[in-house]
């Protein structure tokens, strides 16, 4: 006799059985830093926005200052925690972006291949990156809107060259309307991030890295001293 509990022919749940709970997700091992910087327009809040959340605005407004999103990636066997830092194009806002350089693992430098200024713009770039980031952080150049291609101002040999005379720049062109090569630009980055870094720094650094509940910083560290060494460009 399934009695007045059930409902629908299912029998009632007693107040003692016990339910299973969800297994609370993993905490990241791991929390890596990365900045995506170039001039106004050239597509860098788009490409975040594609990685963090697979979705693209046709007409996004400027970034004010800065902007950021998480996403959480595994590899090499452990779970990290991305935050991406997403900067202002305009050179007003130099001064607050520039405090986020430190702290960068990784730098993303993007362009827009349609349009020649902003490529002309990367030596301007390369100096804010010689001046406030670390010399240790992966960089990687990006030539967006691959999906214009018919409005090309920039052949992909010149961005490759481009990428050539900084040592340790990668290359690559993608289109984060069409989300070609854009998750490939940020898993390469952040695994040559680990790949780079010696076993015993990693494992002393993920040891030392576990996230807390804590809240994600809203304000940049101080605003870091210029760089004693200039890379070379």
């Amino acid at each position: 006799d399934l009695g007045a509990g059930s409902a629908g022919g299912s029998p009632a749940l007693s107040g003692g059985q016990a339910r299973r709970r969800k297994q609370p997700p993993r905490p990241a091992d791991f929390k890596l830093q990365v900045i995506i910087i170039g001039s106004r327009g050239v597509g860098k809040t788009s490409l975040m926005e594609r990685f963090t959340d697979d979705t693209f605005c046709e007409a996004c407004k400027s970034t004010v200052g800065v902007d950021f999103k998480i996403k959480t990636v595994e590899l090499r066997g452990k779970k990290i925690r991305l935050q991406i830092w997403d900067t202002a194009g305009q050179e007003r806002f130099n001064s607050i972006t520039s405090a986020y350089y430190r702290s960068a693992k990784g730098i993303i430098l993007v362009y827009d291949i349609t349009k020649k200024e902003t490529f002309d713009d990367l030596p301007k770039w390369m100096k804010m990156i010689d001046k406030y980031a670390s010399e240790d952080a992966e960089l990687l150049l990006v030539g967006n809107k691959l999906d214009c291609e018919v409005d090309r101002e920039i052949t992909r040999q010149q961005g490759e060259k481009f990428a050539q005379q900084i040592t340790g720049m990668r290359f690559c062109e993608a289109s984060a309307k069409d989300n070609f090569n854009v998750d490939e630009i940020f898993l390469k980055l952040v695994d040559d991030i680990l790949k780079k870094m010696p076993l015993d720094v990693i494992r002393n650094e993920l040891s030392n890295s576990i996230l807390s509940l804590q809240p994600e910083p809203e304000i940049p560290p101080e605003l870091p001293p210029p760089r004693p060494h200039v890379r070379c460009c």
